[in-house]
């Protein structure tokens, strides 16, 4: 049996984590079916999942760059990691509140973990909750979170105790919720965000304790609420209050009298990358234009939910105040299945390309394919790359996730997909490079089998390299670097070790290029000058004869020079 920890330490953490993911997996469809308040569009569950999938995915990532060392990451990493995933992965309304407060408890447990740091952690992140909204309404997360932090708020030292308090708390605070909130009352439910919530306090107590704590019978249902404890009314997760602990405008949170009544049409989410007072000034405007806005986050990355009849506007408000992606826009009528409009005939065939930045998505969107961006440090989780999928809007599709670390994330998605009946083939594309000699050989009107060993082929046939800026001093296949070497790493391994750009970009063609090769792509990054695809250009022009080149911007990505050789 594990050895259970005396204090939060990053071991711990990366287990909740991963106890709340499964937790919700297997919740997350009884959520989405309570999910009334405030907006009746079923999928707080989802949205729930998806959020902590993006946490959990980050906390793995801090893990595995520790893979070769003798010690586990330290506590303050693994929080700042959850938070930070949670952040750039939130959905919705109950996404951004879970959002928030677990960057408001990684703020404290970054300094300890121990009993009274997780009692000062869930108090802050309850209180800058509640903060965040102007016109708090009771029976909502806001009312389990804070019924948490008080529970916690006992004599006992240990750890086990507090977060045994804590979930106990919060799941008698649920249980109330329908007396507090009249529409929770009449559907005969709890608050959706609340049970998720709950959810994934239980999940810390197994992860503190390694015994999952009691809990009541689910319901079968999703509408008609099921005794908890013999008596408690739980139903499933509503999609909660718009909240932000850290940073965010609200407008007033009346309880609805009719659940179909005439809200915002859309829901816009994005992650803004943007200065302080360029948020003070999008929030008012925002604020302006609809409701249920929260805005999470600092240090120059947010994340912005609203709830509007305008979308384009609320999109045009962050190009004004930064650089907004990952923008995803929800028209709530259609996602609830209310919307009566004959939707288009899905195509036959799609393509569904991960991409490193946003100038390789313009090339591909050009080219028909439905994109989804990874920005450096923020991998795609699988609930993304299903969203991409549906909106390819096809029976069948192709999938690239140009990456070797997304395989798994990639073939969840892809069976999640095929779930609802649309059939996917992953080319298990490890590169940018690979992805577009896959879309270069695309063609929907052959068979699907066809085409899927026809993009194959393209991919396994280029060669992939790119170059990298070391780090820190570590020892690699080529010798031992120094940081602010560059790397150039062929085929995923470090097989040249440079000092500048164009010296390591020359090297590591002609590395390439001495096994053969007639076509050589090269992707730039952002704050890479022309002259550079203009001189390799040349050396290529210069050295092999019958040899083409074709380059393209990448813009924002990881890499500043991306080689492929076909």
């Amino acid at each position: 049996m594990p050895q259970l920890p005396d204090d939060l330490d990053a071991v711990a953490v990366r287990t909740w984590c991963s106890l709340a993911l499964e937790a919700l997996g297997r919740e997350r469809a009884e959520i989405d079916a309570i999910n009334v308040y405030p907006i009746a569009d079923g999928d707080t569950g989802t949205n729930l999942y998806l959020t902590v999938e993006s946490a959990a995915a980050a906390v793995e990532a801090v893990f595995a760059a520790h893979e070769t060392g003798a010690t586990a990451p330290a506590t303050a990493d693994a929080v700042r990691a959850m938070a930070h995933g949670a952040l750039i992965g939130a959905r919705g309304n109950s996404g951004t509140i879970l959002a928030q407060l677990l960057r408001g408890m990684a703020g404290v447990l970054a300094d300890g973990g121990d009993a009274a740091h997780l009692r000062l952690a869930l108090t802050r992140a309850a209180a800058a909750a509640r903060q965040a909204v102007a016109h708090p309404v009771e029976g909502t997360v806001l009312t389990v979170a804070t019924a948490a932090a008080e529970a916690a708020q006992g004599d006992e030292r240990e750890l086990r105790a507090v977060v045994s308090a804590a979930y106990e708390g919060a799941r008698a605070a649920l249980a109330k919720t329908p007396e507090q909130l009249a529409v929770l009352g009449r559907a005969g439910v709890v608050d959706a965000g609340g049970r998720g919530l709950v959810a994934v306090l239980g999940a810390l107590v197994e992860a503190v304790t390694g015994q999952a704590p009691v809990r009541g019978p689910r319901t079968g249902s999703g509408k008609a609420a099921a005794p908890v404890d013999g008596g408690s009314v739980v139903g499933l997760p509503v999609g909660g209050v718009p909240v932000d602990g850290l940073a965010a405008v609200e407008g007033p949170l009346d309880c609805p009298e009719d659940l179909d009544g005439g809200g915002p049409a859309f829901e816009v989410i994005y992650l803004l990358e943007a200065r302080d007072e360029q948020v003070y000034r999008l929030r008012a405007r925002l604020d302006a234009l609809g409701d249920s806005l929260v805005v999470v986050g600092g240090d120059g990355l947010w994340h912005v939910h609203v709830h509007v009849d305008d979308a384009g506007a609320a999109v045009e408000a962050g190009v004004e105040a930064g650089r907004p992606y990952r923008i995803r826009i929800t028209h709530f009528a259609t996602e609830s299945g209310h919307d009566v409009r004959v939707q288009a005939e899905p195509a036959q065939r799609a393509v569904v390309v991960v991409v490193p930045g946003d100038g390789l998505a313009g090339l591909c969107t050009e080219a028909g394919a439905t994109t989804v961006i990874a920005r450096p440090g923020e991998p795609p989780a699988s609930g993304e790359l299903v969203d991409a999928i549906r909106r390819a809007h096809a029976r069948e599709v192709v999938l690239l996730p140009n990456d070797a670390a997304l395989r798994h994330t990639a073939a969840a998605a892809a069976e999640q997909a095929r779930t609802e009946g649309v059939r996917v083939a992953l080319v298990p594309t490890r590169a940018a490079v690979q992805g577009i000699a896959a879309l270069a050989v695309h063609e929907p009107d052959r068979g699907f089998d066809e085409d899927v060993v026809a993009m194959t082929a393209a991919a396994g046939a280029t060669r992939y390299a790119e170059l990298a800026v070391a780090e820190r001093q570590s020892w690699t296949m080529a010798g031992i670097c120094q940081a602010g070497d560059i790397l150039g790493l062929i085929d995923g391994d470090v097989a040249v070790i440079g000092a500048d750009v164009p010296a390591t970009a020359r090297t590591v063609l002609d590395r390439m290029l001495a096994a053969g090769g007639e076509l050589v792509t090269l992707v730039l990054g952002e704050d890479v000058p022309d002259t550079l695809a203009d001189a390799l250009e040349e050396h290529v022009r210069e050295g092999y004869l019958a040899v083409d080149t074709v380059v393209y911007r990448g813009g924002h990505q990881r890499a500043p020079l991306l080689i492929g050789v076909e």
